[in-house]
C-alpha cells in the first residue's frame, strides 16, 4: 500500500477498534432477549434520535444521494424534502403511540409480535406473514450497505471488489452479533455525529475553494424544476421523489428506536434532534454532489464515489481517513440495525413462535446471534454483484417496507375499527404491489412503486376492516388506554 493508504488504513483501524469496544460493552450489558432486541427500553433522547437517524440514512447518504445530486443537480432537492418531511411526521405521529402501545401489547419486542398482540391474533399469521416480508426486503436493504462497503474499500485501498465486500461484512458482524441492540445504538450515536461532521466539512471546503466555480455549471443542474437535460420535471417525477417520505412509516429498524426510548416524555426532544440531524445531513449530501460537478471535468465512472473522490482530492490522508470512516460509519450503522431486526424476526416470530415456545432467554439470545450470521451471509451473496448500485437497492427495499407496513401501522395506532384481516390485507397488498410494479415500465409505471403500494395497502385495510365485525370491547379498551397515556 502507498503511504496515503497506510495512513487511511490506520485511521480505519482506530475507528473499528472503538466500534468493537462498544460492541463488547453491549455484550456485557445484554442479559436477555429484550436487551438484545430493544436494549431493555432504556434509550435516552440523544441516543434514540441519532441512532434512528444513522440507521435510517446508511451508506446511501454519503454515496447514493451525493451521486444522484452529481448527476441530476437540484432535482435531488425534491427527494431530500420528502425525506425530511417523513422524518418529522414519523416522530410526531408514530413514535409516541408505538412506544406506549408496544409495551401495553404484551411488551412486544418485534413488529410482527406487536401486530399479533394488537389484534389478539391466535392464528400466528400476523407473526409469520410480516416476518416473511421483513426478511425479503431486508435482504436487499442489507445488501445495499455491503455494496457501499465494497465500493469504499475498493476505492480507498484498491483491493478487488469481492475482498472489499468481505472485509466490510466481517466488521459489521463482529459487534452486531455479540453486542445486540445496545451495541448498535451506542455505535450509532458515534457514527451519526461523524457522518454529520463529514457532510458539513466536505462541502464547506469544496464550495469555498478556488476550483469551485458553480457559475460554470450546466444551468439546468441549478433548476429544481428541470432535469439535467433542461426538460421540465413532470408530475410523476416530482411525486416519485417526494413519496420517499412515506417510507418512514414502515421501516422496522427505525421503528425499533421508538419502542426502545425510555419514555414518551423523551420523544419531543428526540424528535427535534432527529429532524435537525436529518436536515443537516441531507443538505450536506446534496452539496457534496453539486461540488463534485465543478471539481471533476471528466465525469466519474461511478457517480456514487463522488464523496470519496472529493475527500481524497481536498484533504490530507489523516483527515481523509477520518472523513472516509464516516462512510464506514453510515454503512455499519444501518446494516447492523437491519441485521438485528431480521434476526429478531427469525428468533421471535419463527423460532419461538413455531418451534420452541418455551425457549429460555439464553437460548433465544444464542439463536438471535446465529440468525445475524445467517442473514448476513445471504445479503453478502447478493452484494457480490459489482454492478449493483446503493441507491437502486435502497429504493426497492424502502418502497417495500413503506408500502407493506406503513399504512398498517398508522391505522393500527390511530383507527380502533381496524381488524386483523384488514392488517393482513394491507401488508400483503402493499408488499406485492411493490414487487409487481417494479417489473413494469412506461407511462404511469414510471411512478416510484412506494406510492401505488402505499395507497393500495391503505385501501385494502379500510375495505376489509369495514366488511368485518367491529373489534371486541377488550381491544377498544386497550386503544383507549393508549390514548390516555399518550395524551
Amino acid at each position: 500500500m502507498s503511504p496515503e493508504q497506510t495512513t487511511i488504513g490506520f485511521t480505519f483501524g482506530i475507528y473499528l477498534a472503538l466500534m468493537l469496544y462498544l460492541g463488547w460493552r453491549g455484550y456485557r450489558s445484554t442479559r436477555d432477549l429484550s436487551d438484545f432486541i430493544l436494549g431493555g427500553r432504556r434509550l435516552g433522547s440523544w441516543v434514540a434520535a441519532l441512532s434512528a437517524g444513522a440507521s435510517d440514512m446508511s451508506g446511501w447518504l454519503l454515496l447514493g444521494l451525493p451521486g444522484y445530486a452529481y448527476l441530476a443537480g437540484l432535482e435531488s432537492v425534491w427527494l431530500s424534502l420528502g425525506l425530511l418531511a417523513g422524518t418529522w411526521l414519523n416522530w410526531r405521529l408514530q413514535a409516541p403511540r408505538l412506544r406506549v402501545y408496544s409495551e401495553l401489547a404484551g411488551n412486544a419486542l418485534t413488529l410482527p409480535e406487536f401486530l399479533a398482540n394488537r389484534f389478539h391474533d391466535r392464528s400466528r399469521l400476523l407473526r409469520i406473514v410480516p416476518a416473511l416480508f421483513i426478511l425479503l426486503f431486508f435482504l436487499f436493504y442489507t445488501s445495499s450497505g455491503l455494496v457501499a462497503g465494497g465500493k469504499l474499500f475498493e476505492a480507498v485501498f484498491e483491493v478487488p471488489y469481492p475482498l472489499a465486500v468481505t472485509a466490510g461484512t466481517l466488521a459489521i458482524l463482529l459487534y452486531t452479533s455479540f453486542g445486540g441492540f445496545l451495541a448498535v445504538s451506542w455505535t450509532d450515536l458515534v457514527q451519526a455525529l461523524l457522518m454529520a461532521a463529514a457532510l458539513l466539512l466536505v462541502p464547506l471546503l469544496a464550495l469555498s475553494g478556488p476550483e469551485a466555480g458553480l457559475e460554470q455549471l450546466n444551468p439546468a443542474l441549478l433548476d429544481a424544476f428541470s432535469d439535467s437535460d433542461g426538460n421540465p420535471l413532470g408530475v410523476i417525477a416530482i411525486l416519485s421523489l417526494l413519496a420517499w417520505g412515506l417510507g418512514y412509516f414502515g421501516q422496522p429498524h427505525i421503528l425499533a428506536r421508538f419502542k426502545a426510548i425510555r419514555s414518551v416524555g423523551h420523544i419531543p426532544q428526540a424528535r427535534r434532534i432527529a429532524v435537525t440531524w436529518a436536515g443537516l445531513g441531507l443538505a450536506g449530501a446534496t452539496l457534496v454532489g453539486m461540488a463534485g460537478i465543478s471539481y471533476f471535468d471528466t465525469p466519474l465512472a461511478d457517480p456514487e464515489k463522488v464523496f470519496i473522490e472529493l475527500v481524497n482530492l481536498l484533504f490530507h490522508p489523516l483527515i481523509a481517513g477520518i472523513l472516509l470512516a464516516a462512510i464506514l460509519a453510515a454503512i455499519m450503522s444501518t446494516a447492523d440495525s437491519q441485521l438485528l431486526v431480521s434476526s429478531s424476526a427469525l428468533t421471535e416470530d419463527f423460532y419461538r413462535t413455531l418451534l420452541r415456545p418455551n425457549a429460555g432467554n439464553r437460548e433465544l439470545v444464542l439463536v438471535g446471534r446465529g440468525a445475524v450470521l445467517l442473514i448476513a451471509l445471504a445479503a453478502y451473496g447478493l452484494a457480490l454483484d459489482p454492478d449493483s448500485t446503493v441507491l437502486g437497492l435502497v429504493s426497492y427495499a424502502w418502497a417495500g417496507f413503506g408500502a407493506a407496513f406503513g399504512p398498517t401501522l398508522l391505522l393500527a395506532l390511530f383507527w380502533p375499527r381496524m381488524t386483523r384481516n384488514g392488517a393482513l390485507a394491507g401488508i400483503v397488498c402493499g408488499g406485492l404491489t411493490v414487487v409487481i410494479w417494479k417489473q413494469l415500465e412506461g407511462g404511469l409505471f414510471e411512478l416510484y412503486e412506494i406510492l401505488p403500494g402505499f395507497l393500495i395497502s391503505l385501501l385494502a385495510i379500510i375495505l376489509v376492516s369495514l366488511l368485518e365485525r367491529a373489534p371486541s370491547a377488550e381491544i377498544e379498551a386497550e386503544f383507549s388506554a393508549v390514548e390516555q397515556r399518550v395524551n
